[in-house]
């Protein structure tokens, strides 16, 4: 039997960071993941300087092996509607693949890993989890996404009563009459929102990388709403016409429409096991990141007493983070008055500036974690 003073589920930046953290206070951390790394995810996939500060991570040795492209502006507006471009004097964020970027950051973690096996079993004997029969451990933290197993045995109800964002997008390496053909900027990613305000689509080059999407609160209608902003993008000629047909969908939980239950003695969750995702954007990376970092604080504060007391610092802390949960009176707002108020603010310059980007995709009034 393998044993391990912490076991986290999932290898990606949730759980990664949480291990890369936990590893510096010299804890024994292994990772499962079902997925053998690197693995493609389906993400728009950029990070803000917040999450390269969080992480530490060295820009010039990570753009010597990967995709780091900086962005310093965003073209925005409605789809079929009427568009604006923002330029920064600045880099304010960088593009990333996460077939790559998940992959450097679990490796840098230095935890153990056993990747390509999924969490089949689990029970509890005493102060000791018991996993798959074979890893025993006295924490247990969940970081496998939406339909994390951890959160299911926690009490989530996976695809039942949660009201999830769901999404699909591709992203694929352009050939050379794809790249002819593509206009996007790789320092310009593309933001269209939907007229009921109720989800957006984006298009974003990285490097020879192309990635669309689009995401709504529901997913009624979701592939031909796919279709249709594919077909607005081709017909104002930023994308190719010969793109694959191959979108992959995935769901996410929005920070304060969660109720899930975030711990419990020896377990808790982070990243979209938690339902941590900004309500505005959609951006789960930096969420994922800084709650591994909170939770392997509060862990290595409380010692080796993980009852559900001792950890109670991290949903406090959690709380303190990203503040009060959302106000669900906020979608009650008739559709024909979203559709006055997505024309009129997205024509705004300075609403376009201030609140969409520097707010809701840059969160550049919220200070890097410390």
């Amino acid at each position: 039997m393998e044993t391990c003073d912490a076991l986290i589920v999932g290898g990606g930046p949730a759980g990664s960071s949480c291990a890369w953290k936990l590893r510096q206070h010299g804890m024994a951390v292994t990772v499962l993941d079902k997925a053998l790394f690197p693995r493609n995810k389906v993400c728009a996939g950029w990070i803000t300087p917040a999450v390269v500060q969080a992480l530490q991570l060295d820009t010039e040795a990570y753009a010597r092996q990967c995709v780091l492209q900086p962005i310093t502006g965003f073209r925005t507006g409605l789809i079929q509607g009427r568009d604006l471009e923002t330029r920064y004097p600045a880099t304010v964020s960088f593009g990333i693949r996460r077939y790559e970027f998940d992959d450097y950051l679990l490796r840098r973690s230095g935890a153990r890993t056993q990747l390509g096996q999924g969490l089949k079993s689990l029970e509890k004997r005493g102060r000791q989890w018991i996993v798959n029969d074979a890893i025993a451990t006295p924490l247990l933290i969940g970081a496998g996404g939406h339909f994390c197993p951890v959160a299911r045995f926690l009490g989530a109800k996976l695809g039942a009563t949660e009201p999830a964002v769901t999404a699909k997008e591709i992203e694929f390496e352009m050939d050379s009459e794809q790249r002819a053909a593509c206009r996007v900027r790789a320092d310009t990613p593309e933001l269209y929102f939907c007229r009921d305000l109720k989800g957006y689509g984006w298009c974003f080059r990285k490097g020879d990388y192309l990635n669309i999407g689009l995401g709504r609160e529901d997913n009624l209608g979701l592939s031909e709403q796919v279709e249709d902003f594919c077909d607005f993008l081709r017909q104002r000629g930023r994308i190719p016409g010969n793109i694959p047909d191959k979108f992959h969908g995935h769901a996410y939980l929005v920070y304060g429409h969660s109720r899930r239950k975030l711990l419990d003695d020896g377990v808790l969750l982070i990243g979209d096991a938690a339902g941590l995702a900004y309500p505005e954007s959609g951006e789960g990376i930096r969420p994922a990141v800084e709650s591994g970092l909170i939770a392997a604080a509060a862990v290595v504060e409380a010692g080796e007493d993980y009852r559900h007391e001792a950890l109670q610092p991290y949903p406090r802390r959690l709380k303190a983070r990203f503040g009060h949960e959302a106000d669900p009176a906020a979608g009650m707002v008739p559709a024909f008055l979203r559709n006055i108020l997505a024309r009129a603010l997205l024509g705004s310059r300075w609403f376009t500036r201030r609140v969409v980007l520097d707010r809701w995709f840059l969160h550049v009034h919220h200070p890097g974690l410390q």
